[in-house]
């Protein structure tokens, strides 16, 4: 593999290579089996894959989340070692190559921008925008990788890529989770060691409300979850909502669910100092 720091650079050995297609993973580092999963997908499904580790600034409402932010450059570097091919490309850009002026631009993304995380993160979703299409403007990828766990997320970023005429595939790769059921998450190694023990209750309580879908009516799973996760000390359940994958539409009854949609439980939780989200697809009913 090779790593490359700069714009220019990285956009004149994509045009040397001039492989095709071209993989685009972003992350922000921090990297575990979820993040190489993604990587796995874009090395066998594309000729050039490009790995972006890059902690953007401007999806982060809060400055002590992007002060705590773990940044582990090196361990990330062997990790894709292991992983990529001779000529695939990890860009490591600086914020004056990723902003070299200051990113105003404001999208409006509907109602995917008015529930779940949009209301608790408030300028989060833009932040994300500006820096996908940023990677997006220079490494011109046929496809690009993000994982099921960010559910709004990647809700957002297809609604970006037809707004903008963007001609990339969109992929979403499953959840992977730990032995015990917690969701992978760069954020799992800053919980504090009895929060930690605890977590995969976020994973087993959203797994039994899935369940309940076909013989109990929405308000009393809600109460169901939030209950279960909150008696435990250190957890807090800030959302628990059931939403279609595409429009994000909240429903409050099994009646609103409609044929033909797939619909995720999506759930955020204070576990200790650090907030975690997963969700779970729900059966049909």
């Amino acid at each position: 593999m090779k790593v490359i720091s700069t714009v220019t650079g990285i956009q004149k050995q994509l045009e040397t290579t001039h492989r095709k297609p071209v993989g685009l993973v972003p992350t922000m580092g921090a990297l575990h089996e979820g993040h190489l999963s993604l990587v796995r997908s874009a090395t066998l499904e594309c000729a050039q894959a490009v790995i972006s580790i890059y902690v953007n600034p401007t999806q982060f409402n809060d400055k002590n989340d992007l002060k705590r932010y773990p940044r582990t450059p090196d361990s990330d570097l062997k990790l894709l070692n292991t992983v990529l091919r001779e000529d695939d490309l990890v860009f490591t850009p600086t914020d004056s190559e990723i902003y070299p002026t200051p990113d105003k631009r404001v999208f409006h993304f509907g109602n995917l921008d008015n529930v779940m995380e949009a209301k608790r993160r408030p300028g989060h979703f833009n932040g994300v925008a500006q820096v996908v299409s940023r990677f997006f403007e220079i490494v011109k990828p046929d496809i690009a990788y993000f994982g099921q766990k960010d559910f709004q997320q990647v809700a957002v970023i297809r609604e970006l890529v037809r707004q903008l005429n963007f001609h990339i595939k969109i992929s979403s790769n499953p959840i992977v989770r730990e032995p015990d059921g917690l969701a992978m998450s760069s954020r799992n190694r800053l919980l504090e060691p009895q929060i930690r023990k605890d977590a995969p209750v976020i994973f087993k309580t959203i797994s039994r409300a899935a369940e309940m879908i076909r013989k109990n009516d929405i308000p009393e799973i809600k109460k169901y979850v939030t209950g279960n996760i909150n008696e435990r000390a250190g957890f807090e359940v800030e959302y628990f909502e059931i939403a279609d994958d595409r429009e994000l539409r909240i429903v409050e009854s099994r009646k609103e669910m409609e044929k033909g949609k797939k619909y995720f439980g999506c759930i955020a939780v204070k576990a200790g100092k650090i907030r975690l989200i997963d969700n779970i697809e729900f059966p049909l009913l």
